[in-house]
């Protein structure tokens, strides 16, 4: 089987420089090596492509016969790194807690511990007959996510 950090140092030094980052790295037991890369711009196919063939260079199919995949991370797919977090401050997502709580705004900030949205909800307001709409401060800590992703909006 072909060793991951061998695999993980290639895609490293290919990155060394680069804006680009490691979302995904998996290795199957029939060597089928998937990796994933991201970029706060979007990920364009040549750079696959020369990922692709820099990995290819450094691995001999004559020790090991393996099957190589580079792709992009995806859009809408789940962030998988706090950088895939931090690339979207100031746009709509979409958290699952833990719990199975669906929150829905903008993402304010986020680190290692923590997200911070702005989650619009209905909320009694003093004087008023009817609950009003605002945009209210959430923040949820990171063990408590279950998953986070990019909402595409089509309006």
């Amino acid at each position: 089987m072909i060793d991951k950090t061998r695999v993980q140092a290639l895609v490293d030094e290919w990155l060394n420089g680069k804006d680009y980052f490691l979302t995904d790295l998996t290795i199957t037991p029939d060597d089928c090596i998937t990796v994933e890369i991201d970029h706060a711009d979007g990920v364009w196919i040549d750079d696959c492509v020369q990922l692709s063939r820099f990995i290819e260079d450094h691995l001999s199919r004559e020790e090991e016969d393996y099957e190589l995949e580079v792709g992009s991370a995806g859009l809408g797919q789940p962030f998988k790194v706090l950088r895939q977090w931090q690339n979207h401050i100031g746009k709509q997502v979409e958290v699952t807690t833990t719990d199975n709580r669906k929150l829905r705004g903008l993402l304010t900030a986020v680190d290692a511990d923590s997200v911070a949205l702005e989650v619009r909800q209905k909320v009694q307001v003093e004087g008023k007959k009817r609950p009003v709409w605002q945009d209210m401060p959430v923040t949820v800590p990171m063990a408590e996510v279950r998953s986070g992703k990019y909402v595409i909006d089509f309006k």
